[in-house]
């Protein structure tokens, strides 16, 4: 299961309310890459796919598809806002190491 915080939430539904075009959800993935091995990758979707689990917490719909699934198992994702910047922020009980950055992951 992945959790997003109340302040997660929030920042994804702004996001969707201000979008220019209709969205269904936030999809969230992993990717190899970044300096760490893999990264999280975010964006809003107008449609689920047919292997996306499909998670639902206060009218927030989020999509994870099956290969990004088992790296993202019991992550909590946050949105944090800082004097370097805002951002969301993992969590990720399975990384065994991570980058400076936040995003990247191995």
């Amino acid at each position: 299961m992945i959790n997003l915080t109340d302040s997660a939430l929030n920042a994804v539904r702004n996001a969707i309310s201000t979008a220019d075009r209709p969205v269904d959800g936030l999809r969230i993935m992993v990717e190899a890459g970044g300096c760490a091995g893999y990264k999280y990758m975010l964006g809003l979707v107008d449609a689920v796919d047919p292997d996306d689990t499909v998670i639902e917490r206060d009218g927030v719909r989020v999509f994870v598809d099956n290969k990004s699934h088992q790296y993202l198992a019991g992550t909590t994702i946050d949105f944090v806002i800082a004097l370097e910047g805002s951002g969301f922020t993992f969590d990720n009980p399975n990384a065994n190491n991570s980058c400076s950055c936040g995003k990247s992951f191995g």
